[in-house]
């Protein structure tokens, strides 16, 4: 029989979607009830990379004392109503929900369900800033990256949905709303707790690593994600790899396998796709003793992770001129705002790329 987190007699129930997720789910776990246990539901993606990723943040979770209950939320047509139909007497018997991607919305049709008297959102890396912000603000829940502009038919067709999950989001008679977050909260929406993710879990789990001379490159989706020109994206990893000495690049779990093939070509690096979060992989070691990264969620969380040991995290901004005309106009000063409020790294200025 699993354990709960929290006191006897209550009962947790955690939705992930992403191996960051699920990783900042043991953290808050690890922090408010160390050897608990919850039951963590799995909204697994199709991606495969990321579902290789899950699977063994599964094992850890369930090695951890955690029930895990893996869910093929997106296999067909039919999935989601399976999936939601599945887990709505579990949703209303849970005193607490835990939750990683308040922007999913999965996510929010489940929040419709849900009679908890108490919401923890953990750290799903840089849209947990864009959530808080939006959440003071009374905004609707949008992802930063999205370009601006009026919402589209199916926004439309699902603005009640969100409507309720931003306003069950908010503090409000007997339900409590945290945040869990190795992010910085400038809006802090009233009511809200904020607790700060100091990745004590992974530092007691792992390590601590052996260090490398040289430096490992980070990579970045914004190619991706239509944020970042791809031509640009290469030219300037090529760029600081020369300059820094970088002979690795970890790839993130959505770069394209066109985008890093080229890559290996054109720089030389050596590609790893890592089968676990990046501040476990930087943990468990070898690592360089520099860490380069574009503005992305690690340049928040790899200092905390790697926090005792020399490894130096280097952050380089995004040149305007890299932007795509698909680029959200708030993306320069979102990605700004990633770098600016980053502690415990070094800055590094754009490279110049032709």
């Amino acid at each position: 029989m699993s354990r709960r987190a929290g006191s006897a007699g209550h009962s947790t129930l955690a939705f992930v979607e992403s191996p960051v997720q699920l990783l900042n789910v043991l953290e808050w776990a690890h922090a408010h009830a160390p050897g608990a246990g919850l039951t963590l539901v799995v909204l697994s993606p199709t991606d495969p990379m990321t579902r290789g990723q899950l699977r063994r943040m599964a094992e850890l979770a369930r090695e951890e004392g955690h029930e895990v209950r893996w869910e093929e939320a997106r296999g067909g047509p039919a999935a989601p109503f399976q999936t939601i139909g599945g887990l709505a007497g579990m949703l209303r018997r849970a005193d607490r929900v835990v939750l990683g991607d308040p922007f999913s919305r999965y996510v929010q049709l489940l929040l419709t369900i849900t009679r908890a008297s108490a919401l923890v959102v953990v750290d799903d890396g840089t849209a947990t800033m864009e959530f808080v912000a939006q959440l003071a603000r009374g905004e609707r829940l949008v992802r930063w990256h999205r370009k601006g502009g009026r919402p589209g038919p199916r926004d439309l067709l699902f603005a009640p949905v969100s409507s309720s999950a931003r306003r069950r989001l908010t503090p409000g008679g007997k339900r409590q709303v945290e945040i869990f977050s190795a992010m910085p909260v400038d809006e802090r929406p009233d009511g809200v707790t904020v607790t700060v993710n100091a990745f004590a879990w992974t530092r007691a789990r792992f390590g601590p690593p052996r260090i490398t001379k040289g430096a490992d490159m980070v990579g970045t989706s914004l190619v991706e994600t239509g944020v970042v020109d791809a031509e640009r994206y290469l030219e300037a990893v090529r760029t600081l790899a020369k300059a820094h000495g970088a002979t690795r690049y970890f790839a993130h779990r959505r770069e394209s396998t066109e985008k890093l093939h080229r890559l290996v070509l054109e720089t030389g690096l050596e590609v790893v796709r890592p089968d676990l979060p990046l501040e476990l992989i930087a943990r468990r070691g070898p690592v360089g003793g520099t860490i380069l990264s574009f503005p992305s969620t690690v340049v928040h969380t790899l200092p905390l992770a790697l926090a005792g040991t020399p490894v130096r995290v280097a952050v380089c901004d995004i040149d305007p001129a890299w932007l795509t005309d698909r680029a959200s106009p708030r993306a320069q000063g979102f990605l700004s705002g990633v770098t600016d409020t980053a502690r415990d790294v070094h800055r590094l200025s754009a490279v110049s790329v032709v």
